[in-house]
């Protein structure tokens, strides 16, 4: 499958949300970079490739945290794929200030070939596959023969494929992918995340035969310092 070049660009930049990509010599891009590091070295064997990253709940930084390590895997010049794979409550397009129209929902039924549903970023080597419209069976979609295609044809293309799911707790959908992808990192909000909500989301890991390869720490405010650190463990 050759990838063709798609002419949507993105409408203004978001820096806020894409430190890594505007801000790379940041204390918070290092961190990044030290997650990168991290999942790379949970798997020196067999390298992961499929990576799915999810949360417990809404608001915990699962989408902020895909687009930065999917940043810090194209800078290090492997070609990279984001799928925002959250047909619920999609939100990569707004981080990467694009339309929705369509994406992976318009793929998986047929109307559009990855090719032309695929954008590129301002950042060399990364791509996007936003949500595209929201389907009326968001699991269904997933666990169909069209998403196991799907993952063939994006591998013989890209080296790194990364899924932002919805929370784990919410509904079945992240552990459908769980099963699929290669790893699972689990992103936590500091003083929002709650144990039991964390060991329920790593049951439903564990029930789904999914590899955790760790845990992102989020929104962890240093003392003396205005800054907020991610931290991959």
């Amino acid at each position: 499958m050759a990838l063709k070049k798609n002419n949507r660009k993105p409408i203004m930049n978001n820096k806020r949300n894409l430190i890594t990509m505007y801000e790379p010599k940041s204390p918070i891009s290092e961190q990044y970079r030290t997650i990168r590091t991290n999942i790379q070295f949970s798997s020196i064997d067999n390298e992961v490739r499929t990576l799915m990253v999810t949360s417990t709940g809404p608001g915990e930084g699962k989408s902020t945290t895909t687009a930065n390590l999917a940043v810090v895997f194209a800078q290090q010049g492997k070609k990279v794929l984001i799928v925002d794979a959250d047909m619920r409550k999609p939100t990569v397009h707004y981080t990467f200030k694009q339309t929705n129209t369509f994406g992976l929902t318009s793929v998986l039924t047929k109307q559009m070939t990855i090719e032309k549903a695929v954008f590129e970023t301002d950042e060399k080597n990364l791509f996007v596959l936003s949500s595209g419209p929201i389907p009326p069976n968001p699991a269904e979609l997933l666990s169909s023969k069209a998403m196991e295609q799907f993952y063939q044809d994006v591998l013989e293309v890209f080296d790194v494929v990364l899924f932002d799911t919805p929370p784990l707790l919410a509904v079945t959908d992240a552990q459908i992918l769980a099963n699929k992808c290669e790893g699972t990192i689990l992103v936590v909000s500091s003083g929002k995340t709650e144990k039991d909500q964390l060991v329920k989301a790593k049951e439903l890991l564990d029930a789904a035969q999914s590899k955790l390869l760790g845990v992102v720490l989020n929104n962890k405010e240093m003392k003396d310092s205005n800054t907020y650190y991610y931290y991959g463990v």
